[in-house]
């Protein structure tokens, strides 16, 4: 179910110097400092100017995942997450491509329980599954997808200008 709280039950959202939203603490390399105190680690993908930006930002994901030890996986149940959490950014990635003008950028932050996925963009719209979903039917299953993949998701607007940032968030395996 999409939501508009865009944090954790129980999550205040990030501390100053944890890994949120923060202009600017990118850099050309495209990642975030990798740990915290708090045990929360982040990498941060800036798209401008990029073509390819889904094989690009599954790439990325993929990288992420191997750094955290996702991948390789040891267990058929920690393949099929890592799995996951590249098919929600790449529906996620492609949704911003297709109904936003393209993403501008993709957080991605594990803790020891929850993956979060977040991909800004400068769009309007606002991002639901299409209803009724058809299964038979091309196009229009990449909301669905991520309903189904994620514990929640949803959607943070931005004050004052355009666009917004579509957070999606998975279980660590165990």
């Amino acid at each position: 179910m999409s939501t508009t709280r865009p944090y954790s039950p129980g999550d205040r959202g990030p501390e100053p110097g944890d890994g949120g939203l923060v202009p600017g603490d990118g850099g050309a390399s495209g990642t975030s400092p990798s740990g915290t105190s708090t045990g929360r680690r982040a990498r941060r993908l800036n798209f401008d100017g990029a073509s390819g930006v889904v094989p690009l930002a599954r790439d990325f994901a993929r990288q992420a995942l191997y750094e955290w030890g996702w991948l390789p996986a040891a267990t058929a149940d920690q393949r099929a997450a890592a799995e996951d959490v590249l098919l929600v950014v790449s529906e996620l990635v492609t949704n911003a491509c297709l109904h936003a003008e393209g993403p501008d950028e993709l957080w991605i932050a594990c803790d020891k329980k929850v993956l979060r996925l977040e991909v800004s963009d400068r769009g309007a719209g606002q991002p639901a599954p299409r209803t009724p979903h058809r299964a038979g039917r091309p196009g229009g299953h990449g909301m669905f997808i991520v309903q189904r993949l994620c514990l929640d998701w949803g959607v943070i607007r931005r004050t004052g200008v355009a666009g917004k940032t579509v957070w999606a968030e998975l279980g660590v395996p165990a």
